[in-house]
């Protein structure tokens, strides 16, 4: 819990940590972003890093002459980019490991064959998409990598997805971050883009949700249930 509350707290007031962070370790502070970026792409087990909110502040300071933008740019793109593959790495040597057991009651492989087949359908758009998802975006390579996913196609988007998350969080961070009404409210505004990237998931979940409901009800009114 207390964990979770820390997480929670570094989201909030990021750009108070992050300012800390620079002056106590200066040029350092861009081996701790490139880790986190990293590890917050590259390791299932870090999906509550934080991503969206962290750029836009180290965009924010960029502005300010406290870091260097085209060094953000450069570094963490890098970091992105090399999280989704080591990712995916994982999930292709997991995938026959973990879905070994034809008679496993969850874990099949006719899930993995679907999982494949989905990722070589759509595969392309979900992994540059959920680039802007917190936590989705930890999963989603993985999951490629499970799915077997073509390598080539997964590494095109990568680059792609990677490029578009860093570029439009860190340059909107360095164009809006210092203006001074962004400044005054800075902690409701990394509270508005943490919510506006968990709302597509959010109203995904709740469409799903929706059918299995109605379903519900109709069995419930049916008289051949009775």
């Amino acid at each position: 819990m207390e964990f979770v509350m820390e997480c929670i707290d570094f989201f909030l007031h990021v750009d108070t940590h992050l300012h800390s962070v620079i002056q106590a370790y200066g040029v350092w502070t861009y081996l701790l972003l490139f880790l986190i970026i990293f590890c917050e792409t590259g390791l299932v087990v870090t999906p509550l890093l934080p991503g969206d909110s962290l750029l836009f502040a180290a965009g924010a300071l960029a502005a300010t002459g406290a870091l260097d933008v085209g060094w953000l740019f450069c570094l963490l793109t890098i970091a992105a980019i090399a999280g989704d593959a080591v990712n995916y790495s994982i999930g292709h040597y997991m995938g026959p490991k973990v879905f070994s057991q034809e008679e496993g009651r969850f874990l099949k492989k006719e899930y993995l064959e679907r999982t494949h087949q989905f990722y070589e359908k759509y595969g392309g758009t979900t992994i540059i998409i959920a680039r802007f998802v917190p936590i989705v975006r930890t999963f989603a390579p993985f999951v490629a990598g499970v799915g077997r996913m073509t390598y080539w196609r997964f590494a095109s988007y990568n680059v792609i997805g990677g490029i578009a998350w860093i570029g439009i969080c860190l340059f909107a961070g360095y164009a809006f971050g210092n203006l001074p009404v962004v400044k005054e409210n800075f902690t409701l505004v990394i509270l508005a883009i943490i919510v506006i990237s968990i709302l597509p998931g959010l109203v995904e979940f709740l469409r799903q949700r929706q059918p299995s409901s109605r379903h519900s009800t109709v069995a419930a009114k049916d008289p051949a249930t009775e």
